[in-house]
């Protein structure tokens, strides 16, 4: 079947009240910065290849430029599954996600739901930030 300008097919129908599609349940999403300092040698010590294919088992992953965040190096953000949205989740901004366990933690929770399904693990605290145009002020 061919694809429309956003690159779904013309058959597939979505339930939003449920987050399901045709192909079943919508999942959490990951996207990556890899652009002027995620994923660079200026972050040394971590493959980052290893690191955005490790993801990629746990959620579909988006490659993304940088994502004005540079001081927190390597940046990873979660987007709720359409279950979680409908719960209230938001996005979750992780930063300096320059460790194998973290990877291994955030992969670990995704599997388990992600935002707004699954509690995010006391360990993630240590990672998770604002960004700069999400706050606020008082």
């Amino acid at each position: 079947m061919p694809a429309t300008p956003t690159g779904r097919t013309a058959d597939r129908t979505t339930d939003r009240t449920r987050g399901v599609t045709a192909a079943g349940p919508v999942p959490c999403r990951i996207v990556v910065c890899r652009d002027c300092c995620c994923g660079s040698p200026k972050v040394p010590g971590l493959d980052h290849a290893a690191q955005t294919e490790r993801l990629r088992a746990a959620a579909p992953v988006r490659v993304s430029g940088c994502l004005d965040v540079c001081d927190q190096a390597n940046v990873i953000v979660v987007q709720p599954s359409a279950e979680g949205r409908a719960a209230g989740a938001r996005p979750v901004w992780l930063g300096l996600v320059n460790d194998p366990d973290a990877t291994e933690d955030i992969a670990a929770w995704v599997r388990a739901g992600g935002p707004g399904v699954a509690p995010r693990p006391d360990i993630l605290d240590l990672y998770t930030f604002v960004p700069p145009r999400r706050r606020t002020t008082g």
